[in-house]
């Protein structure tokens, strides 16, 4: 019996040793620099231009080892998006809130830099603007890539592009676009 309850104990403490081997977790924040793409959004008959906003995401992201050079990697994010409208002397802010969930091919070129792509769900939380408009969509769906550096075996930097493929609007068609820049420690 006591053999038995030995050998289980040790199964279960090399099981769950490959296990941590296999699957990473982490968080990870950064910077956005976001727009909207595609035709102005005209309000009260005036067409606005459009400029980028600073906005910043935050989450947590697991690393699922498929092989030494592949892995998936699903993150959730909070992630602020959307851009400034300007037309003569009135601008204002749209900003939106999403839960982004990404679920990348992650490809090591090296032990450092590794090679990532795939598509990300969000669902929109949250529309700040300083207009009396919430139009937004709920849901946007995109296609993301960028590059990741691993500067320790815990620490890591990403580059990111996130593009949308669906309107972000109920009134125009304008697409979410967004740079990320991130840091991250996995544990």
């Amino acid at each position: 019996m006591k053999k038995t309850i030995l050998v289980a104990v040790l199964l279960f403490a090399v099981s769950s040793t490959m296990q941590a081997q296999l699957v990473k977790f982490g968080i990870k924040a950064g910077l956005n620099y976001a727009n909207q793409t595609g035709t102005d959004i005209t309000i009260n008959s005036g067409n606005y231009n459009k400029d980028a906003i600073t906005s910043y995401h935050a989450g947590i992201v697991a690393e699922i080892k498929l092989m030494d050079s592949f892995s998936i990697q699903p993150e959730l994010l909070y992630s602020t998006q959307g851009a400034t409208y300007k037309y003569a002397a009135t601008e204002f802010k749209n900003e939106l809130g999403y839960l982004s969930i990404p679920v990348l091919a992650k490809i090591n070129l090296n032990k450092v830099i590794s090679l990532e792509l795939g598509p990300q769900a969000s669902f929109l939380l949250s529309e700040r603007n300083n207009f009396d408009i919430k139009n937004a969509n709920t849901f946007d769906f995109a296609v993301v890539g960028g590059l990741g550096l691993n500067l320790t075996n815990h620490f890591f930097i990403q580059a990111r592009y996130g593009l949308g493929l669906t309107d972000a609007s109920q009134e125009a068609q304008v697409k979410n676009s967004v740079v990320q820049l991130s840091a991250g420690f996995k544990f």
